[in-house]
């Protein structure tokens, strides 16, 4: 083998991983073989460093979906989805039916894959079992799970690292269901529910007390935020790093149960854009804002941040989802695929990168 060739890779190679190359003959090909036969040329135009996936296709990976929160029929449709992608690329899937706390995991279990979105999957109760019994699983860990999932929390953070967001107050309808003192336009959320159960866009104060009512069904502390007009977008951070844009446009509305999921509730649901429209300076501000809000919740391997543009192109964090939607019509495998990363592909990214950060 040519010195040339052998010192980049030792150089640039981890020893569990194998890396594309793409030469300057324009050549491309995946492993060892092609380092070990082709000659070297005078340089490399680029070298690609992505490595081969390090799963082991006789790892026994338990997809963990339904659970017993509000978005069960989403995340039954995110398992199938990721458990066909597995079997498809020749691994070892298994569906698991999550009910609760009691659940059994297959004989040989090696990965848990957790697409159980909203409440005990997302909130950190199922990755503290996880823990307990020893078993890796993919996404966000206990704390970080839990803070992100909690809409109060994850404002805290926020505003500690100095992640723009919108304005916010919390309004405690512990003794009774009371109006927050911001005044409208403001935006009423239960901060514990995720695919925007329960919340309401208030433009006028008539419609105030009707939206904290129906907010106060799911807690007692109300998260109440400044309503931003603008873009609705989306930013999927896999490994630290942003993916493109998503632009979402609700037919109607905005952007709620219905208009995510038309095939479930009948909804006129939503136009996507994928990478969004965007100048590259407000391009690269979207994304830092959601890389920053990541790193703030301390979220591990991946999530998806949803942001609000507005008519400034100043953009606006609102969360953080550590379990997003993962059919192959998704907004992250949107994201993932504007990338060149298949969806297969960003199932197998999520499982190395989990089993790299548990083993």
């Amino acid at each position: 083998m040519s010195e040339c060739v052998k010192n980049r890779r030792e150089a640039r190679l981890p020893k569990q991983a194998r890396y594309a190359v793409l030469l300057s003959h324009n050549f491309y090909s995946r492993g060892e073989s092609f380092l070990s036969t082709v000659a070297a040329p005078q340089r490399f135009t680029a070298l690609v460093i992505s490595p081969l996936h390090i799963m082991d296709k006789n790892t026994l990976i338990a997809v963990l979906m339904g659970g017993p929160g509000s978005e069960r029929k989403v995340s039954l449709a995110s398992g199938a989805a990721v458990v066909n992608a597995l079997q498809e690329m020749g691994y070892r899937a298994e569906a698991v039916d999550v009910e609760g706390p009691d659940f059994t995991l297959p004989e040989g279990t090696g990965l848990c894959f957790n697409v159980i979105h909203g409440t005990f999957g997302e909130d950190g109760t199922l990755q503290a079992l996880l823990e307990k019994k020893g078993m890796p699983y993919t996404g966000a860990g206990v704390n970080s799970s839990r803070v992100a999932f909690d809409k109060n929390l994850a404002k805290d953070k926020f505003l500690a690292a100095e992640v723009p967001t919108p304005a916010a107050e919390i309004v405690d309808v512990t003794n009774g269901v009371r109006l927050p003192k911001m005044p409208v336009p403001f935006v009423v959320k239960p901060p514990r529910e995720g695919s925007s159960v329960g919340v309401h866009i208030v433009l006028k104060e008539e419609d105030a007390m009707k939206a904290m009512e129906d907010a106060a069904r799911y807690g007692n502390d109300i998260l109440v935020e400044q309503y931003i007009a603008g873009k609705e977008l989306t930013v999927g951070v896999l490994d630290g790093e942003a993916l493109p844009i998503v632009h979402i446009a609700p037919r109607s509305g905005f952007y709620d149960m219905s208009n995510k999921y038309p095939w479930m509730s009948g909804g006129d649901g939503s136009d996507y854009y994928c990478p969004a429209d965007l100048d590259e300076e407000t391009t690269r501000a979207v994304q830092r804002a959601a890389v920053a809000a990541h790193k703030a919740l301390g979220i591990e391997v991946y999530s998806r941040v949803d942001v609000l543009l507005d008519a400034q192109n100043r953009p606006y964090v609102l969360e953080a989802n550590t379990i997003p939607g993962m059919t192959e019509t998704s907004l992250l495998p949107k994201a993932a695929a504007a990338k060149g990363i298949p969806f297969g592909d960003l199932c197998l990214r999520i499982a190395d990168i989990s089993v790299k950060l548990r083993s």
